[in-house]
């Protein structure tokens, strides 16, 4: 009976290494200066995959849930995202804002939301949806300025736009299907 319950916590100690190894820190790059002129690592160590795990559980009944978890997911994200960089990001570009080190563009923060939705499907945490490739809408002579977003599809194939430039860092992003993205932008409407 002793070698039995040996046998037991053995397992049991080898699962909790197993997931241990698995929550190993990773390290993820964060862009800022416009169209990713810097870039720099950061650090998703235990406690903040435990939170990401924590935030996206709140979305595993539905698509839409998850999307709501992933909003929040992603103002966590750059809340730490921005301590890392060491600044404050404001909303939007402004404008002469290229090669200013913690500022970012459409294309920083497409790039960064990509990452983080990336590592959420690595590690099993979206149910409801895959990462796109990033999207982008506007070319001036539409009178839109050129703008762009990370995507998430939906099982059934809907593609939802994922876009956190118009808030300040940790704000909520905007998500929304993907073709209203697409119509949006016009003399610079959200």
């Amino acid at each position: 009976m002793g070698l039995e319950i040996l046998r037991v916590v053995s397992v049991c100690v080898a699962l909790a290494l197993l997931w241990a190894g698995g929550a190993k820190a990773e390290r993820l790059y964060v862009c800022s200066g416009y169209g990713c002129f810097y870039k720099k690592s950061m650090t998703i160590d235990a406690g903040v995959r435990r939170r990401l795990i924590a935030i996206m559980a709140s979305g595993k009944a539905s698509a839409r849930a998850e999307r709501a978890a992933v909003a929040k997911a992603v103002r966590y994200f750059e809340t730490l995202a921005t301590r890392v960089i060491g600044v404050r990001d404001d909303p939007k570009s402004a404008p002469g804002g290229a090669h200013v080190y913690g500022q970012m563009d459409c294309i920083d923060e497409s790039r960064n939301t990509h990452t983080l939705l990336r590592y959420l499907e690595r590690h099993g945490l979206l149910r409801h949806h895959t990462v796109r490739r990033n999207s982008a809408r506007g070319f001036f002579l539409d009178v839109r300025y050129p703008h762009a977003t990370a995507v998430l599809r939906t099982k059934s194939g809907e593609d939802w736009a994922v876009d956190s430039w118009f808030e300040p860092a940790g704000g909520t992003p905007d998500i929304m299907r993907l073709t209203e993205w697409k119509k949006r932008g016009v003399r610079g409407e959200r």
